[in-house]
C-alpha cells in the first residue's frame, strides 16, 4: 500500500483573470512525483484542474478533508491558481472558481488547520500563488508561525508579492519541478522539500518573488529520488578506502592509467577514488588534479562531505 499521497491543484478558468500555467503545472509536479527516477512508485496523485472539473470552495475544502483525512507517511498538497491577500472583509485565501468580492475561496487558515490536524508522519504544502507566504501565519498571535511537528510550507512569494508565469509555466514551479528531476538532489539522490527552498532560494534574486519555507520537522523526508550521484557499492566502499576519516590516501603512479606501470590492479581503485573527487567528496593533497596527486606520489583526503559518507556508512545507515 502507498503510503504517500499528494493532492495536485490546478486552476485556470476563473470567470474573471483567467490564467494559463496552472493547469501545466499541476501536470507536471503530477507526473514528476508519482514516480521517482527508476520509474519506481513514489506519491498516489489525485489532481483536480479546472479543465475537467469546476474548483469550487466546497469542492476545493471537501478534497482537503479527505487528503488529511488519513495516516500516511507523507502527505503533499499543491496548489497552483489565484491567491488573495488579506483585506478587511476577507482573509488570506486559495481563491476558487466561485470566489466573489466577500469570500474568495479556501481560506489559508482553514488549509493550515487541516495540516496541522492531520495524523500523517509528514505533511507537505506547496503554494504557487499570489501572497501566499501569509500560510502559517496567525494574525492573533503577531504573524508567528504555528506549525505542527511535521508539518512543512513551501510557497513562491511573501504574503504580500505576487507570483510570475513564464512561458513554461508558473517560474516558482519551475524551479520546483527541475530540483525534484535533480536540480536539489544530494549525493544519494534524495530531494527533501528544505533542498528545494535552498534550490529556488539561490536562483530567485533579492528584487523577484522571495520563497518562504517554513517548517517544524525533526526529521527530513526526500520527496523523490532522483539519480544518485554516484553507485552506493562506491560510498559504501568509502571506509575500506579509509580506515579513519581523516586517513591520507597515498597515491602514485600505479594508480593513473597513464602512467607506467600500465595495467596495474591499483588504476581500478583509482577509479572510484576520481568518482569520489567529481562529487566533492575527496580532493587531491597539495595538487590541484588527482592525475597530478598519482604523478607527483601524493595523497587525497576526504572533504567534510567525504566524511559525512564516510559516517553514515561505516554505522550502516547507508
Amino acid at each position: 500500500m502507498n503510503m504517500r499521497k499528494a493532492l495536485i491543484i490546478g486552476i485556470n478558468d476563473y470567470p474573471t483573470s483567467p490564467l494559463k500555467a496552472c493547469i501545466p503545472d499541476a501536470n507536471r509536479i503530477a507526473n514528476i512525483l508519482a514516480k521517482n527516477f527508476d520509474a519506481s512508485p513514489n506519491f498516489s496523485c489525485r489532481k483536480l484542474i479546472s479543465s475537467d472539473t469546476t474548483v469550487t470552495k466546497s469542492v476545493l475544502k471537501d478534497a482537503i478533508i479527505e487528503l488529511f483525512s488519513t495516516d500516511n507517511e507523507v502527505t503533499l498538497f499543491y496548489f497552483s491558481g489565484h491567491g488573495s491577500e488579506q483585506s478587511k472583509k476577507t482573509k488570506s485565501s486559495l481563491v476558487t472558481q466561485d470566489a466573489n468580492a466577500g469570500d474568495m475561496g479556501v481560506e489559508l487558515e482553514f488549509l493550515m488547520e487541516k495540516a496541522n490536524d492531520s495524523k500523517a508522519k509528514h505533511v507537505v504544502i506547496i503554494l504557487d500563488c499570489c501572497f501566499s507566504g501569509d500560510a502559517g501565519n496567525v494574525a492573533f498571535l503577531k504573524n508567528l508561525s504555528v506549525l505542527n511537528e511535521g508539518v512543512s510550507i513551501l510557497t513562491s512569494s511573501h504574503k504580500t508579492q505576487i507570483s510570475f508565469e513564464s512561458p513554461t509555466g508558473g517560474i516558482f514551479t519551475d524551479m520546483v519541478v527541475e530540483a525534484l528531476e535533480e536540480g536539489a538532489a544530494d549525493t544519494l539522490g534524495l530531494v527533501s522539500v528544505a533542498g528545494i527552498y535552498e534550490f529556488a532560494d539561490k536562483l530567485l534574486g533579492p528584487w523577484d518573488q522571495r520563497p518562504i519555507f517554513k517548517a517544524n520537522i525533526s526529521s527530513m523526508v526526500p520527496l523523490r529520488k532522483s539519480k544518485p550521484k554516484i553507485a552506493l557499492e562506491t560510498l559504501r566502499r568509502l571506509p575500506g578506502l579509509f580506515p579513519t576519516p581523516d586517513y591520507n590516501f597515498p597515491l602514485d603512479s600505479s594508480y593513473e592509467p597513464e602512467a607506467e606501470p600500465k595495467g596495474h590492479e591499483n588504476e581500478s581503485t583509482f577509479l572510484e577514488l576520481q568518482r569520489l573527487h567529481r562529487t566533492g567528496l575527496l580532493l587531491p593533497v597539495d595538487e590541484e588534479h588527482m592525475y597530478f596527486a598519482a604523478i607527483n606520489n601524493k595523497s587525497c583526503s576526504l572533504t567534510p562531505l567525504g566524511k559525512y559518507y564516510w559516517k553514515l556508512t561505516k554505522d550502516g545507515k547507508i
